[in-house]
């Protein structure tokens, strides 16, 4: 009789957990940390696939077919120069990607730096992602997840947040009574901002750290500096002809990570510009496909 009680309690949360799919989660419902009043001129505005003056940051799941599901999770940050964010195609269509493959995916609607709403911008978006890892891995088991498979997705700024979040975890910015931990298991790059320094792209290093950072600024969020042995594994991807977010952005990274000894993976296509998403329209390879495989490789994809 227990062991059909305990089953029931099990097919419950199941089907809970399912009927949230594609509903935004708050991730602070009691209140954003470190946030200012924003005034009515400052609220949350949506112009076809671009999403700004974000005040409340949430996750949207998308879980896949209850058969295909691996216990794999991503959290998913699209790009937009920390000025906006383009949900659909770098967010909600790769999470439907990786569903396809058994992963649940997770997309962060993450606050924009401003000095307006946060009292320190250059950690806003990071304490929305940090809470974001913390938080799924909270309700793992609610949600059927491995703890020790959840990865992290960057989208061009999104990307510098993805490896802000794999090179910044040592020291929480939010509230982690618990200990619980944030640092991803792994990263998916596409297209990252990666170093403010002399291959930065201004813009998202102006949002992020203001037009006169300090040396001590412009190293702290140069992610290739940041680097140690315990930063997570990565799978990056660029086009080398990017005019937006030069190539050497990817490069610092992955020879910051190879002199760390921490296994990295690279695509550079010739050809694609930025901003491509899912499909590289100059090259019949799938960058997904590769990823995929590299998953394979390093099990995150075994049930």
């Amino acid at each position: 009789m227990k062991t059909l009680l305990h089953f029931a309690v099990f097919l419950c949360m199941v089907n809970i957990s399912y009927a949230q799919n594609n509903q935004a989660i708050p991730l602070y419902p009691n209140g954003v940390p470190g946030s200012k009043t924003a005034p009515a001129t400052y609220a949350e505005k949506t112009e076809n696939d671009r999403v700004s003056m974000v005040t409340s940051p949430s996750l949207t799941p998308f879980f896949p077919a209850k058969d295909k599901a691996n216990g794999t999770a991503v959290i998913i940050c699209p790009g937009g120069g920390y000025s906006r964010l383009a949900i659909e195609h770098e967010g909600y269509a790769v999470a439907r990607k990786f569903n396809e493959i058994g992963v649940t995916a997770f997309v962060l609607k993450y606050r924009l730096p401003s000095d307006v709403i946060m009292a320190d911008k250059s950690v806003g978006p990071l304490q929305d992602a940090q809470r974001a890892i913390q938080l799924v891995r909270q309700r793992a088991t609610e949600w059927q997840l491995n703890p020790g498979k959840i990865g992290i997705v960057g989208f061009s700024a999104g990307g510098h947040l993805a490896s802000t979040a794999g090179t910044h975890f040592n020291k929480a910015v939010i509230d982690n009574a618990s200990n619980i931990s944030v640092r991803p298991d792994f990263m998916v790059l596409l297209y990252p901002v990666i170093t403010f320094g002399e291959f930065a792209h201004k813009g998202s290093r102006e949002n992020l750290i203001g037009k006169t950072p300090t040396t001590e600024q412009v190293d702290l969020y140069s992610n290739e500096k940041q680097v140690s042995t315990q930063t997570p594994p990565a799978f990056l991807v660029q086009a080398q002809d990017d005019k937006t977010v030069p190539v050497q952005n990817s490069l610092l990274f992955y020879e910051a990570l190879t002199k760390a000894g921490v296994k990295a993976e690279m695509h550079i296509y010739p050809a694609g510009g930025h901003g491509f998403g899912l499909n590289n329209a100059t090259t019949k390879d799938q960058w997904f496909e590769r990823c995929t495989n590299w998953m394979l490789a390093n099990g995150w994809l075994a049930k």
